[in-house]
């Protein structure tokens, strides 16, 4: 096999790579600085649609992350440029919260209960019977089902919350009807990103914590990948999954160097 092309482009999974429980993993703030410094193009990403990239900068740089807006890519970001391409200035019922709506509105959305063209669901922590029984009455009538990640739980200090691909399962079962799911392991998630930066996938590596999401998101979408052991995904899984990162490191703090 020929040699690949050296990396010039940088994508990264935001928990489990760079924080873990709102703290910083060391290495991450060194990665980032030798990516500012370097001008090389490179992209945050996260499942989570909860936030805007604001948010998440701000969020970031209180812990001592400095993450420009513009290099942050959510699955709320990647959702409204999929609907933006599928059926510009649709409409759209929406479960979640101010980084989808956000996003919705930035792309001439027109967020509704009345005959929506799309039933979009994201990551919120205020699920409610009335918004899910609504969800469901529209996807059986007719409105087109997207889901913004399969993420069936997300982290918290107290445990594990059902997110979006669990909620996303209670809609199918009483519809019949499956989401698409945007994020990842999506690969349009990545390539939209790449798209973002200026980026090809020849010369662009992702790093990610977990294997069924991050790193085939980044296989499927070309990438050399990096698979770092500071989050969900330990030594002992690696071999039970049927496809492998190009490299396993310890920690963000491994690939300093290559950049």
């Amino acid at each position: 096999m020929a040699d690949r092309k050296p990396i010039d482009s940088w994508l990264t999974d935001m928990d489990g790579v760079l924080i873990h429980e709102g703290v910083p993993i060391p290495g991450a703030d060194a990665f980032l600085k030798k990516l500012r410094d370097s001008g090389r193009p490179f992209l945050v990403l996260t499942n989570n649609s909860i936030y805007t990239p604001r948010d998440l900068h701000a969020r970031l740089r209180r812990m001592g992350l400095d993450v420009p807006e513009e290099n942050i890519w959510t699955s709320a970001l990647a959702t409204a440029q999929f609907l933006a391409d599928q059926r510009p200035g649709g409409s759209a019922y929406v479960i979640g919260e101010a980084g989808l709506t956000t996003a919705l509105h930035d792309v001439g959305y027109v967020l509704t209960d009345h005959d929506p063209d799309f039933v979009v669901l994201g990551e919120t922590r205020t699920y409610s019977f009335e918004t899910l029984t609504k969800a469901v009455r529209l996807v059986s009538g007719g409105a087109r089902f997207i889901a913004t990640n399969p993420d069936n739980v997300g982290p918290s200090t107290e445990g594990d919350l059902p997110a979006t691909g669990s909620v996303a399962a209670l809609i199918t079962a009483a519809t019949g009807r499956k989401p698409y799911f945007v994020g990842k392991p999506n690969p349009l998630m990545m390539r939209a990103g790449l798209n973002a930066i200026g980026a090809h996938s020849e010369t662009s590596a992702m790093i990610g914590d977990r294997m069924d999401t991050d790193v085939l998101a980044g296989l499927e979408a070309g990438m050399r990948t990096f698979l770092v052991l500071t989050g969900v995904t330990q030594p002992k899984d690696i071999d039970s999954f049927p496809f492998r990162p190009s490299q396993v490191v310890d920690s963000i703090a491994d690939l300093v160097d290559l950049i």
